[in-house]
Order: C-alpha cells, then sequence, then structure tokens
C-alpha cells in the first residue's frame, strides 16, 4: 500500500502541474511555450527525458556482460550534441516553426516533407512503445496484479494520466514536469545506490574503490575491430546516434526550440549532452554494486540482463523503501519520455500533415487518437520477448532514422533537387537493404553489425537520392544555409 499512495502523490503532482501550467496556452503554448522557457530548466528536463526508463532498467545490466563499455558510446554523445547546436540549431531557429521537419518541405519539397515526417511517427511511436512497456511492466507485476487489475487496463490508465497532464499545456506543461521527474528520477537512483552499499556493508568511499577496482569497470575496447564494444564503432555509432536521435527528432529538438533564444537551445543542448556520462555512470556503477550483492548473497545472476536491477530494487530484497525508490524512479524515467513523445506526435501530425497550427480542436482530437495508438503498440510490444529493451531502441533507430539522416544530409550537403517520385522508394528500400546486408554478414563471417547499420542506412538514402536527382542552379535556400 505504501507504493500505491506513493504513486498516487506522484500522478496527483504531474496533474497539478500540468493544470497550473496549462492556463492560456493555446495551440502556441502546447506546440513552442511561446518561446520562452529558461534554458537551465529545459537542460535539467532533457536529461531525464532522454535517459528514459529504459535506460533505468537496461544500462545497470549491461555491467553484467559488457562491463562499462556503453560509457564509450556516451562520450560519443558529447560531440553528437556539439554538432546539433553548431549545425542543425541555427537552421531549425530560422525557420521560426515548431516542427523541425519544415527544413525539408523548403529544401526539397513536399514529398520529402511527409516522407520525413512519417519515418519519424514511425520511429518514435515504436520507440516510445518499448520504453513505456517498462513501467506498464514493472507496475503490473508490483501493483496492479495485487488489485485484480489486468494489464491492458494497467496500459490504458497510465497513457490516460499522461494526456491527461499534457492535453492543455503541451510543451509549456512539459518543459517543469520533465524537470521534476528528472530530480526524482536521480534522487531515487543516488539513494539506491546508497542502500545497496550499506547492504555491502561500505560507506560511499568504500563503494566508489570497489566499482573501480571490479573487472566490470572496464570501459574501453581498443584490442577487438570485430567487436560490438570496439572503442571506434561505439564512440562514432555515440555521435551518428545523437544527431539522429535528437539532431533530427522532432520530440527532442521542439523543446529545444522552447527557448527563449539560440543562444540559450545550444546552452541547453551542450550542458544537458554532457551530463549524460556522469548519469551512465551512476547506472553503470547500480549494476556493478548489484553484482557483487548478488555474490555475497549467493544469488544466481538472471540471464536477462534487464532483470538484474529489479531482481533487488523490485523484489523487495533491500527493503520496502528501496522498492518505493524504484518505482518512482522508473515512473519517472519513462513518464518524461512518454509525455514529450505524445506532445511531439501530436505536433507533428497537425503541423506537418494536417497543416493545422491554429484549430484547437483538432490538435485536442489528434492528442487524443495517438494516446490510443500508443496504448495498442504498448500492448502488441509487451507479446513480444526482448533480451535488451535498450538494444531494441537503439535497433529501431537504426532502420527507421537512417532515412531521416540521408534526407537531411542531402539537403544541407548539395545543391542537388529529389526526385519526387523517388523519395518514397529510396526511403523503404535503403532499411530493407540493411536488413538483407546485415542478415548475410553474419552468415557469412558470424561478423553482427552493431549501431552502424545506422551510417550505411543514411548512406544508402543519400546516394539514392543523388543519383535520382536533378542539379539545380539556385542550391539550397537561404533558410537552409543559415
Amino acid at each position: 500500500m505504501v507504493i500505491v499512495w506513493t504513486l498516487l502523490a506522484y500522478f496527483l503532482v504531474l496533474l497539478g502541474i500540468g493544470a497550473l501550467t496549462g492556463r492560456g496556452g493555446g495551440n502556441e503554448g502546447f506546440f513552442s511555450a511561446r518561446r520562452r522557457s529558461p534554458w537551465l530548466m529545459v537542460a535539467l528536463g532533457m536529461v531525464g527525458a532522454s535517459i528514459s526508463g529504459v535506460s533505468f532498467i537496461s544500462v545497470p545490466g549491461m555491467a553484467q556482460t559488457s562491463s562499462m563499455t556503453y560509457l564509450q558510446m556516451c562520450l560519443g554523445f558529447i560531440p553528437g550534441y556539439f554538432i546539433v547546436a553548431s549545425v542543425l540549431l541555427p537552421v531549425f531557429y530560422s525557420l521560426g516553426k515548431p516542427t523541425i521537419y519544415s527544413y525539408l518541405e523548403q529544401r526539397l519539397g513536399p514529398v520529402s516533407y511527409r516522407t520525413g515526417a512519417g519515418f519519424f511517427m514511425l520511429s518514435k511511436m515504436g520507440g516510445t512503445a518499448v520504453k513505456f512497456y517498462v513501467v506498464c511492466m514493472i507496475l503490473q507485476q508490483r501493483v496492479a496484479a495485487g488489485l485484480g487489475v489486468p494489464f491492458p487496463a494497467t496500459v490504458c490508465l497510465l497513457v490516460l494520466l499522461v494526456w491527461l497532464y499534457t492535453r492543455r499545456g503541451g510543451m509549456k506543461t512539459l518543459v517543469w514536469t520533465d524537470v521534476f521527474q528528472t530530480f526524482a528520477m536521480f534522487g531515487a537512483l543516488v539513494l539506491i545506490i546508497f542502500k545497496v552499499a550499506g547492504s555491502l556493508g561500505m560507506d560511499m568511499g568504500e563503494a566508489v574503490r570497489a566499482v573501480a577496482g571490479d573487472p566490470r569497470s572496464r570501459i574501453f575496447v581498443f584490442d577487438d575491430p570485430m567487436s560490438r564494444q570496439y572503442f571506434w564503432k561505439q564512440f562514432i555509432s555515440g555521435i551518428l546516434i545523437v544527431v539522429v536521435m535528437t539532431g533530427l527528432d522532432q520530440d527532442m529538438m521542439q523543446k529545444n526550440l522552447t527557448c527563449k533564444t539560440l543562444k540559450d537551445a545550444k546552452k541547453d543542448m551542450c550542458t544537458y549532452g554532457v551530463l549524460f556520462v556522469p548519469a551512465n555512470l551512476l547506472l553503470l556503477s547500480l549494476g556493478i554494486l548489484l553484482i557483487r550483492l548478488s555474490g555475497t548473497e549467493g544469488l544466481e545472476l538472471p540471464e536477462n540482463t534487464d532483470s538484474l536491477v529489479p531482481m533487488f530494487a523490485a523484489g523487495g530484497r533491500l527493503g520496502t523503501t528501496v522498492t518505493v525508490l524504484f518505482t518512482i524512479g522508473i515512473v519517472a524515467a519513462c513518464f518524461s519520455s512518454a509525455d514529450s513523445a505524445l506532445t511531439s506526435m501530436t505536433t507533428s501530425f497537425c503541423l506537418d500533415f494536417l497543416g493545422r497550427d491554429d484549430d484547437a480542436k483538432t490538435r485536442k482530437i489528434v492528442h487524443g487518437a495517438m494516446a490510443i495508438v500508443l496504448a495498442g503498440c504498448i500492448l502488441v510490444f509487451g507479446a513480444v520477448k526482448s533480451k535488451s529493451l535498450l538494444d531494441t531502441v537503439y535497433t529501431i533507430v537504426s532502420y527507421t532514422y537512417g532515412p531521416l539522416l540521408g534526407l537531411f544530409a542531402f539537403g544541407l550537403l548539395t545543391r542537388r533537387q529529389v526526385c519526387d517520385k523517388a523519395v518514397p522508394i529510396i526511403a523503404i528500400a535503403a532499411p530493407v537493404i540493411c536488413f538483407i546486408t546485415d542478415a548475410a554478414i553474419f552468415r557469412a563471417t558470424n561478423y553482427q553489425c552493431g549501431y552502424e547499420i545506422l551510417l550505411l542506412n543514411g548512406l544508402l538514402t543519400f546516394t539514392g537520392l543523388v543519383l535520382t536527382g536533378k542539379p539545380t542552379r539556385q542550391g539550397p535556400r537561404r533558410e537552409a544555409r543559415q
């Protein structure tokens, strides 16, 4: 019952923030928060929204199979965020619109515009369903099942809650709810680490030394180019993932575009980009401490690495306090990504497909419809088993964001125009070719392609657009060069 009352209090806070910030916002407040958001608040909120509940579950478990090598990718995130801040943010700010895909319309035309927005919708809906499934699964096992609530009802109730506190304020609300949820998530994480260290009979200084001296604290892999953990594969993939998952993602960029000025938006992006390394270091450290704790208690490590944290934190082995903290952390992490995804998909559909930025009734209908579709996708994913949820998210990104990477690269780096009829064909063919190529390489050489498949996907799209495109004397429009 402690968990139930804690969650009720937490949800009431979110609804309260939504009610306060949603007053008089209208469509402008929903889509862009009237471009009045303080950059530091956006940066703090973006940390929690970017990490998500999938990372809260998956990253600690990575220490079990790949040590701390995930930090190599996190180090790649840093230059990725600086690239987005210096190259893409100025382009999108010059458009003066809440949707970043309007750049494709100005530069390449309506077919490329809707193709890019369509791939964003596909990827965001799938990725969000994977992420939000985490909190649905945890709450079903720890709370809802005991109350006799079936899993579909749990999913619908949680999505309904997200819809309720975002339906009026949109981005204006998310800037503040994300800050609250970031502090809730990391507060819970730090307290859980303290509790685990105490269970091992360590103070924090001893815990730090234990993590540093553990064989699983290895970060860098330079000696095996065939490994998925090879440094340059991870580092370059980190850069590309940020450029695509943030720079070409309406969800992530929409929040940055709510800052008062371009300078503020750049400060916001670079700040939360740097914070990713210490944030994920904490998560991996928790994983190492839990592995050590399982050894002292004679417990067998779970085969599914995503089960490591729930085995201790959700299973009650560390006491009710940790179970409550874990539940809060998971809910905060998942809600901070799901609410912004729902808002950004509503924005993209209203502006990119319907062209309606001034009709509040249409926006409300679309927002409700997106919530229904999201709930359905979560239920579908619930029937699919995955060894690593985080790996599933990045795999979805590699195949669905590759065409976006190719489209934006073509617009920014060339002076050619596209062949409208060829754009959808190329955008669909590139991921299919990547999938077939990955399978063929694995069968022939046993080499497992990693996230670098994203680069191949984008390159195939870019090459197809160049080969089918046509030269133009005017070159890229002025907005694309600013």
